[in-house]
């Protein structure tokens, strides 16, 4: 089976903030806040203090064994699903011609390595709180947020593969495809990293926090 790979070094101009939540028991404690019985987010926060109520909402980056931060691969696939999703809205894009566009990005595409790590931190990692504003079924909610924050100018660097011989988007019957700069699959992955440097990576990115640019090094 043919496979095309391209490897991308992107170089962060907005700090981009981790994924991971630091409590390894979050997932219980939030299931467990859904009870009918469960205190209210204030009663919650009173009675763990401002400091300890932030850091149970904590997101981390994890660690390779030598310290260095990095996303798992399914964070960066997760963040190609999102720059398509959007894409497909947009007439014109290569990618409003891909039909079921999740399977074909689960079964088709893949990130390599497993472990993305920043090949360059460019100074400390920081940390980003914010208050995060919703509606829900009972009103309008707020709660605390805080993230691991690497800094502008960090860099990291991974492969995008696509399996098959073709781009995973296909022209519709009667569309007359313009002379390409760049081969088919080369021109789709650029068009999801351009629209990238708008949308950015990871959390928080309706504020610009994880913006970059990018350079296809093969």
């Amino acid at each position: 089976m043919k496979e095309t790979k391209l490897k991308i070094r992107v170089t962060l101009t907005e700090e981009a903030l981790g994924l991971t939540p630091a409590n390894p028991a979050i997932n219980e404690k939030y299931i467990a806040s859904k009870a009918p019985d469960a205190p209210s987010k204030e009663e919650e926060v009173e009675a763990l203090g401002i400091d300890d109520a932030i850091e149970e909402t904590l997101t981390v980056f994890p660690r390779d064994h030598d310290g260095t931060p990095f996303f798992w691969d399914y964070q960066i696939k997760g963040a190609i699903k999102d720059s398509v999703g959007m894409l497909r809205r947009m007439a014109g894009s290569k990618s409003s011609k891909m039909q079921a566009y999740k399977k074909v990005i689960d079964g088709q595409i893949f990130v390599e390595p497993r472990r993305v790590r920043f090949s360059k931190v460019n100074g400390q990692i920081g940390r980003c709180q914010r208050s995060l504003r919703g509606q829900t079924a009972q009103g309008e909610r707020i709660c605390l947020a805080d993230s691991e924050a690497v800094p502008t100018g960090s860099q990291l660097e991974f492969t995008v593969v696509i399996l098959g011989d073709k781009a995973p988007a296909k022209p519709k019957k009667g569309d007359e495809e313009p002379a390409e700069k760049y081969g088919p699959v080369e021109s789709i992955v650029r068009e999801w990293l351009d629209y990238g440097t708008r949308r950015g990576l990871s959390q928080w990115r309706n504020s610009g926090k994880g913006t970059f640019t990018y350079e296809i090094l093969s």
